[in-house]
Formats: structure tokens, C-alpha cells, sequence
């Protein structure tokens, strides 16, 4: 997967967070197609990481929390732990991470029922803000799923996110100028604009994740810290197979394929990792519909 970039040993300290970051990003409202701006104009880079700050007590406050939250916590359970962090440190009804993988996004951590759900849903649709920051590697701000232009762009996911009871959606890559790893996703349970301190410390907790992400351990590291990854990497395995299993059906190419599996789950109310597994063991054929 994309996001098995170098290992490193230990988990990330938060505080480091504010001093690598490649350059400061400063905030601004989201433009029409619902990406934060710049003072400048030009959307912020894939990195994730903004200026130093936090929440309305402080960046310090808000750095100190993150990193008493991840000191000593093994790899596997950084980005989860994240994921509550934002969840405390900000007006949210949920945070979920997700790698970038080829054809779908794979589910890392999340902060509760609702929000690994609506990260599921975004993967099996193949739509929605998470893929969208993925792809254009820029924060993009659904600040209202209920009526602004984020619901017509996007209406199946707006309505599956209003029957979870969230209504606002904020998604952050991460990584940096060069590669995009995957997405924060930040859940609201009302229509809102993140403040200038919101969104300092929505930027602090990308950082810190995106840090988190470059050092998990890969093959060669120690075989129990990678097994939970060696887990994530069978999923999407499963996926791709699934995928080509698909086109020998049907005959199609791996884009259709792609786009029957989801949409065969979505309308069964599954994901499309359930469907996935179903056809590598043969209870589910295509070219039978």
C-alpha cells in the first residue's frame, strides 16, 4: 500500500509535529468546491499540516494533549487514538483515518461506530470528501451535507451521513508535497465552518497523524507491530482479487469491475470488503445476476 513509506521506532511525539512541518498553511473559508483556502489563493499542499495552534485555549494546550495521548502506544494503536484525540479537542461527533490504496481506501482507526461506518460508506461508494482531499490533496470543508453544494455533489453520501446523524464533514490528507497517504475525516453532527483555531488544531492532529503513518513498521520490521498491517494489507489484497475474479466473469475492465462490486454492496447495504470476500470464496458470482 501507498502508505508503507519508511519505519521508524516508536510513535511520533505531538510537539514534533509543529516543527517538521514543511510550511505553515494559513486558514481560510471553504471556496465553492468546498476546499480550504489560502491568503494567497491557492489551496494548502497534500502535507496536512498547518500552523502551530490548537483549539481556544492554545496550540501548546492542544499539542500537549495529543502527545500525552500517543506517549508509549504502540504503532497500531496511534491512529486510533487520534482520532478521540480530535474528537476531545474539537466540537466533532466522530474522527476516522484511512489509507489511500489503489482502487478503494482502507479503514485504519476511528474513533467510533458512526465514524468508521461513514468512512466504509465513502469507500464503497467511491465518493464523497475523503476521496475527493485524496485526490486533489487539499483539505476539502462539507460544511453543511444538508443544504449546501456539498449535498448536491455528493447526494448518496449526504444522505447516508444525515441517517448517521452527522451533517458536516471535514477531510484533511495526508502526507506531503510529494505523495498523499491518506485522509483525516472529521465528523460534525451540525452544519458548521471550523473556526481559525479549529482548524490549527484539525491541521496539528493531521500532522501528528501523517508522522504517525511514515513510521509504521513494514515487512522486515518485528513480526508482532506488523501483523495488524500485514491484516490491512489482506483486506485490500482481497479487494484487487475480487476485482479480477469480476472481470473473468463479466468481461470487463478493472474500472467497471470496480464500480459493479461497489455498487452491488451499496445496494445491499454492505461494503464492499463484505462483497469482496464473498466472491473470492465462490458464494457470489457476477455473470449469475
Amino acid at each position: 500500500m501507498e502508505a508503507r513509506a519508511r519505519a521508524a521506532g516508536s510513535a511520533p511525539d505531538a510537539k514534533e509535529a509543529v516543527a517538521v512541518r514543511p510550511r505553515d498553511h494559513a486558514e481560510g473559508a471553504p471556496g465553492e468546491d468546498g476546499r480550504a483556502g489560502r491568503r494567497d489563493g491557492n489551496p494548502p499542499s497534500c502535507s496536512g499540516t498547518g500552523p502551530s495552534g490548537g483549539a481556544e485555549s492554545g496550540g501548546t494546550d492542544a499539542a500537549e494533549v495529543i502527545a500525552e495521548a500517543v506517549r508509549d502506544v504502540p504503532p497500531a494503536e496511534v491512529p486510533r487514538r487520534l482520532c478521540g484525540v480530535a474528537v476531545r479537542l474539537l466540537p466533532l461527533r466522530g474522527a476516522s483515518v484511512s489509507l489511500r490504496a489503489e482502487g478503494m481506501p482502507v479503514q485504519l482507526g476511528a474513533s467510533d461506530a458512526t465514524a468508521a461506518r461513514l468512512g466504509e460508506v465513502q469507500a464503497t461508494l467511491g465518493d464523497g470528501p475523503c476521496l475527493h482531499a485524496a485526490a486533489i490533496g487539499a483539505p476539502v470543508l462539507a460544511t453543511d451535507l444538508a443544504d449546501g453544494p456539498e449535498a448536491r455533489r455528493w447526494p448518496v453520501f449526504a444522505q447516508q451521513a444525515a441517517e448517521a446523524g452527522v451533517q458536516a464533514v471535514y477531510s484533511f490528507p495526508l502526507g506531503n508535497d510529494a505523495v498523499c497517504v491518506g485522509t483525516l475525516d472529521l465528523y460534525s453532527a451540525e452544519p458548521r465552518v471550523l473556526s481559525p483555531p479549529e482548524l490549527r488544531t484539525a491541521h496539528l492532529v493531521a500532522g501528528v497523524m501523517t508522522l504517525a503513518l511514515m513510521a509504521l513498521p513494514h515487512a522486515g520490521d518485528d513480526e508482532e507491530e506488523t501483523s495488524w498491517l500485514s491484516a490491512l494489507a489482506a483486506d485490500h489484497d482481497e479487494v484487487q482479487q475480487a476485482i479480477g475474479m469480476i472481470m473473468a466473469q463479466l468481461g470487463i475492465d478493472a474500472d467497471e469491475a470496480l464500480a459493479r462490486l461497489r455498487a452491488h454492496a451499496f445496494a445491499r447495504g454492505r461494503t464492499a470488503l463484505d462483497v469482496a470476500h464473498e466472491v473470492i470464496t465462490q458464494r457470489k458470482r457476477f455473470d449469475r445476476d
